[in-house]
C-alpha cells in the first residue's frame, strides 16, 4: 500500500474506500449464493420430491446440507483466524458451485442428498467466513455497521429473488435449474475474492497447528444419529433400532462433552458455550434457526401440497418470508444506536416470528394472497431483527482474537436449529399424514386405498392425482372427497409443526431476558453487564 493510500484510507478500516467496496463485492456475491440457494431450493423441494419420489428423505435434502455445515463452519471459523479468510473463501466457492451442478444432475433422491451434503461442506466454510471477514476489514463498529448494511442488502436481494425464481424454474423450464442457477453467481463471486479481498490473519502461530478431527467426527455421528432417532421414534416407537440410537447419541453426546473440555482448539468451544453472558444468545440463536427454517421448508409443502397452489404462487407467496429477514436485519443497523437498548429488538423480533406462526395456523387457505404475504413478512421480519441482533451482541462480547470462533459458533447453532426444525417438523408431518389418511379412508371403507396416499408427494404432482381419482371413480369410491381428505390431514399435519416453530419463538422470547443490557452507540460500542463498560477495539 503506498503512503497516498495508507493516508487516504479513513480510521477504522483497513482498506481505502476503493478497495474496500471492491472487497465488500465479493463479500456480498458470496452472501447472494449462500442465500440463494437456501431460499430458492426450499419452493423446488415438493416438485422435487414429486419427480425423484422418496418422502422419506425430504428433510434430508436440507439437513444433509445443514448436517454437513454444523461440522464446517466452527473448524474454518477458527482456521480463518489463523490463515486468514480469503484461502477458505475461493476454496469453498469452487466446491460449492462443483457441488450445485450434481445437485442438478441427480437421478434419485438418495444422489441429491449426497451432492446437498457436499454443497453443504462448501456452505458450512462460506457462512463461517464470511461475516468474521467483514469485521477483520473493519475493526470500527460504526463502520462495520454500515458494511454489514451492504451485506444483507446482498442477503436482501438473493431473498427476495430466490423463492419466485425457484417457483418460475421449478413450473416452467424444470427444477434443475433451480442449482444451475447457483453456478453464474458462483463463478463471479470467485472472480471478485480472487482478485480484491486481501489476505488477513489476526492470530499468530508457531508450530504445529492441532485442529479438531475427533470433535468432528463425534458431531457428526451424534447429530445423524440424532436425526435418525427423530425420525423414526414416531413411527417405531420402542423399538430395537431407535433403542440403538438413542443410545449412540447419548454416548456420543457425552464423550463430546468430555473431550472438547480437553483439547485447545475445540469444534464446539465449551468454555465459550457455558460463558453466562453468550449462552443466552447461543441458545437464541438454535431456536431463532428452528423457526425459520421450518417455516422456509414446510410452507410451500403447505401452499403446493395441501392448498394446491402452483410452485410460482408458493414462490410469490414465501418471498416475504425471506425478504423479511433482510429488512429485519436493514432495520436493525439503522435502529441499533439509537434505542437505549439493544435487547428490546430481540423481544421484538421473537414476538413477532410467534405472532405469525399463529396466524399462519389460523388461515385457511382461501385467504387474499396479501394476507399470506403479511403473515409470512412479519416472520421474516422478526427473525430478521433477532439474527443480525446476536451476531452484534455476540462480537462485542467476545474478545478480538476470538471473535471469528464466536461468529462461526453462533452461525452453526443456528445452522443446527434449522436442522432441528427442519427434522422435527417433518417426523411430525409423516407420523401425523400417515394417521390422518388412514382414519380418513377408513370412514370411506377404503383402507386397500391406503398404499395410494401414503406419500404426501402425491398431493405436488397433478397428473398422479388425476389418474388416482379416476381409479378410485372406477372403483365406486368417491375419488374427489377422498382426495380433499389426504389434503385436509396435510394441512393439519404441517399447522402442528408451524405451531413447534411457534413455540420455539415463545421460549426465544423469554430467554432474550437473560441476554446481559447492551448498548450500541456512536463511535464507540459500549457492553454494560455488571456496572461495567468494555469498549470494542
Amino acid at each position: 500500500m503506498t503512503p497516498g493510500q495508507a493516508a487516504s484510507r479513513p480510521k477504522g478500516q483497513l482498506l481505502p474506500f476503493r478497495e474496500s467496496l471492491l472487497a465488500m463485492l465479493g463479500i456480498a456475491f458470496v452472501a447472494m449464493l449462500v442465500a440463494l440457494d437456501q431460499t430458492i431450493v426450499g419452493t423446488a423441494l415438493p416438485r422435487i420430491v414429486a419427480d425423484l419420489k422418496g418422502f422419506d428423505l425430504y428433510a434430508w435434502v436440507a439437513t444433509s446440507y445443514m448436517l454437513a455445515s454444523v461440522i464446517t463452519i466452527p473448524i474454518f471459523g477458527r482456521l480463518g483466524d489463523l490463515f486468514g479468510r480469503k484461502p477458505f473463501l475461493v476454496a469453498a466457492i469452487v466446491l460449492f458451485t462443483c457441488a450445485s451442478v450434481l445437485c442438478g444432475l441427480a437421478t434419485s433422491m438418495l444422489l441429491l442428498v449426497i451432492a446437498r451434503g457436499v454443497q453443504g461442506i462448501g456452505g458450512g466454510i462460506l457462512i463461517g467466513t464470511v461475516f468474521a471477514t467483514v469485521a477483520d476489514l473493519f475493526p470500527n463498529p460504526k463502520l462495520r455497521l454500515r458494511w454489514l448494511v451492504f451485506v444483507t442488502s446482498a442477503f436482501g436481494i438473493a431473498n427476495m429473488v430466490g423463492p419466485t425464481l425457484g417457483g418460475l424454474l421449478t413450473q416452467y423450464a424444470g427444477w434443475r435449474l433451480v442449482f444451475f442457477v447457483n453456478v453464474p453467481v458462483g463463478l463471479v463471486s470467485l472472480l471478485f475474492v480472487q482478485r480484491y479481498l486481501p489476505p488477513l490473519r489476526h492470530l499468530r502461530h508457531s508450530g504445529r497447528v492441532r485442529l479438531d478431527w475427533l470433535g468432528a467426527f463425534v458431531v457428526a455421528v451424534t447429530f445423524g444419529s440424532l436425526q435418525l432417532l427423530i425420525e423414526l421414534f414416531p413411527r417405531q416407537g420402542f423399538t430395537t433400532m431407535t433403542v440403538v440410537l438413542g443410545t449412540v447419541t447419548g454416548i456420543c453426546a457425552l464423550i463430546l462433552w468430555l473431550w472438547e473440555r480437553r483439547i485447545g482448539y475445540p469444534i464446539i468451544p465449551v468454555d465459550m458455550l457455558m460463558d453466562r453472558k453468550l449462552s443466552p444468545l447461543f441458545a437464541m440463536s438454535v431456536l431463532g434457526g428452528f423457526a425459520l427454517f421450518s417455516l422456509v421448508f414446510y410452507v410451500p409443502l403447505l401452499f403446493q401440497g395441501g392448498y394446491a397452489m402452483s410452485a410460482h404462487d408458493s414462490g410469490m407467496l414465501i418471498t416475504p418470508l425471506l425478504l423479511g429477514t433482510t429488512v429485519g436485519s436493514v432495520v436493525n443497523n439503522r435502529i441499533v444506536t439509537r434505542i437505549r437498548r439493544a435487547n428490546a429488538i430481540m423481544y421484538a423480533g421473537f414476538a413477532l416470528s410467534a405472532l405469525a406462526c399463529l396466524s399462519v395456523v389460523a388461515l385457511r387457505g382461501t385467504e387474499p394472497h396479501l394476507v399470506w404475504m403479511s403473515c409470512m413478512g412479519l416472520s421474516g421480519l422478526g427473525l430478521g431483527l433477532v439474527a443480525t441482533s446476536l451476531t452484534i451482541c455476540s462480537q462485542q462480547i467476545v474478545a478480538r482474537d476470538h471473535l471469528g470462533a464466536a461468529t462461526a459458533l453462533l452461525q452453526s447453532l443456528r445452522t443446527f436449529g434449522g436442522m432441528l426444525g427442519t427434522v422435527m417438523t417433518g417426523a411430525l408431518l409423516g407420523h401425523l399424514y400417515t394417521r390422518g389418511v388412514h382414519r380418513s379412508l377408513d370412514s370411506y371403507q377404503a383402507t386397500q386405498w391406503f398404499k395410494s396416499f401414503a406419500s404426501p408427494e402425491l398431493l405436488v404432482d397433478r397428473a398422479e392425482q388425476a389418474a388416482l381419482i379416476n381409479r378410485l371413480v372406477s372403483a365406486g369410491h368417491a375419488g374427489d372427497a377422498m382426495m380433499n381428505s389426504a389434503r385436509d390431514a396435510l394441512v393439519q399435519s404441517i399447522h402442528i409443526g408451524i405451531l413447534v416453530a411457534g413455540a420455539a419463538a415463545l421460549t426465544g422470547l423469554c430467554l432474550a431476558w437473560f441476554v446481559p443490557p447492551v448498548r450500541i452507540t456512536y463511535p464507540d460500542v459500549e457492553l454494560m453487564a455488571g456496572g461495567q463498560a468494555e469498549a470494542d477495539t
